[in-house]
């Protein structure tokens, strides 16, 4: 049974038995007080307890496993130094993103070696980077177990074991990866579950697997100040074409719009297109590098619309997200608050735009209950198009060939436009180096101009080849 933690001591890191080179870097990332889950789960972590917790993403997470896990380090560095972390996450998103965050909060610890294991990239250089040794691997469960039967990888010396987005990971039919993954991990180690719901999988992997673990439930509730919720009644023929009202009503910059269907989605974004909108679909078919450049396009604001379905959109996180509408009412209400929760972030203000059925009345209910207030109805014809023409999104995407194989870093890439090009930083967005490809965001108006220009530039003292998406 996961038990609501009522009463939460301590709230700030410096009140925690961290060493002080660790609390010198949180400080330098501006971290001082605790969010929720990190107030509930870390006393016990630190003091090596398995914990069961259910947080969903966005809620600091990956700070509440990732500083127990740095603290537990023994040695770092060495080649011959065993891996003492395993961090298993559902997707390559995700596992990216942990490796990153893990990097950042390690910083105080001299050499700590985080590599990443997934698929949609060549085992040979990963195998190539466990040769070189590693403290911490991040991955998936399936990759992770294609290096165990290699012999490639051992997990004997873990001392830590994280399993992300447990629930996510069981949808994906990975309890039987999962198992075999557990297994050859050392027998002594701690174990820190994190799910942001709690289906009888959880429970079952709890117990094959973990020590008398510890729970915590902290529960995603928001402020009706900081996120402001309307519902609208639709028919099922009203509701794709509601979505593009909406648009045209409140002209949010970045939507993040929730499907709970594949087809829905595909729909979605075929009526909003031929409305004139920058739309791309993300569900759980699309191939590893559509998927990347769908995600790309979407975080350096070159897309203004994200369709989605919730188990392909677990673990984006993305900066501003304007508004978020719901185009089918979920029947599950903490994955309802889950949606809603990636806008309005920080100290920033979100919407949060429902279109439900008659025959989702039902499930409407039940989100009033969990939220313990009644819902904000507004009526569709109330609607009104604002002047001119869709809003577009401000930037466009260049792909580049070439990535970090070719030694490329974000750093040369902007050279490159600033010298090739005559850009200025402000006129550059986010530069996304991957394995094989970059991908840069310009202002929209000069996109076209970049292209060429690249085409007949060099980077790194290379000719490249460039691609507007």
């Amino acid at each position: 049974m996961i038990e609501t933690l009522q009463n939460a001591i301590p709230s700030r890191f410096d009140q925690l038995k961290l060493a002080p080179a660790t609390l010198h870097n949180l400080e330098q990332l501006g971290y001082t007080q605790m969010t929720p889950i990190q107030t509930a789960s870390l006393p016990m972590t630190l003091a090596g307890q398995d914990l069961i917790a259910q947080a969903s993403t966005g809620s600091g997470k990956t700070a509440a496993f990732g500083l127990p896990l740095i603290e537990r380090l023994q040695t770092a560095g060495s080649p011959s130094a065993a891996i003492q972390a395993l961090i298993l996450c559902p997707t390559r998103e995700l596992a990216d993103q942990v490796t990153q965050e893990i990097r950042r909060l390690a910083r105080a610890r001299p050499n700590v070696k985080v590599v990443t294991l997934c698929g949609g990239v060549a085992l040979r250089g990963q195998t190539v980077g466990l040769a070189h040794g590693a403290d911490v691997v991040v991955g998936t469960p399936g990759r992770i177990l294609d290096h165990l039967e290699r012999g490639s990888l051992s997990l004997a010396g873990v001392n830590t074991l994280v399993l992300d987005e447990a629930d996510r990971m069981l949808d994906m039919g990975f309890f039987d990866d999962i198992a075999k993954v557990v297994r050859q991990c050392a027998k002594d180690r701690q174990t820190l579950l994190f799910s942001a719901t709690y289906p009888d999988g959880i429970a079952k992997l709890a117990a094959q697997f973990m020590r008398t673990p510890q729970t915590v439930k902290v529960q995603a509730q928001h402020s009706a100040h900081k996120i402001r919720q309307v519902f609208y009644e639709v028919t099922e023929n009203q509701r794709l074409v509601a979505v593009s009202k909406l648009l045209a009503h409140f002209r949010p910059e970045r939507t993040l719009a929730f499907c709970n269907t594949k087809q829905q989605c595909r729909d979605l974004v075929a009526v909003l297109q031929a409305q004139g909108y920058s739309a791309l679909a993300l569900f759980g078919e699309l191939e590893q590098r559509e998927r990347d450049q769908v995600l790309v396009q979407f975080a350096n604001r070159s897309c203004s619309v994200l369709v989605a379905t919730d188990v392909a959109s677990r673990g984006l996180d993305v900066e501003g997200l304007e508004a978020v509408i719901n185009v089918d009412v979920t029947p599950d209400p903490e994955i309802h608050i889950h949606r809603i929760g990636r806008t309005g972030r920080g100290d920033a203000e979100g919407l949060a735009l429902t279109l439900a059925s008659v025959d989702e009345m039902g499930a409407v209910g039940k989100i009033e209950v969990m939220q313990g207030r009644e819902s904000s109805w507004e009526p569709l014809s109330g609607l009104t198009s604002a002047e001119g023409a869709p809003l577009q999104p401000p930037m466009r995407t260049l792909q580049i060939v070439g990535g970090r194989k070719e030694k490329i870093r974000a750093g040369d890439v902007m050279g490159a436009l600033a010298g090739e090009c005559g850009l200025t930083r402000e006129q550059v967005g986010k530069i996304n180096v991957n394995e094989f490809s970059t991908y840069v965001a310009v202002q929209a108006a000069l996109a076209p101009k970049v292209e060429s220009q690249l085409l007949h530039g060099k980077i790194k003292g290379k000719s490249v080849k460039a691609r507007l998406l």
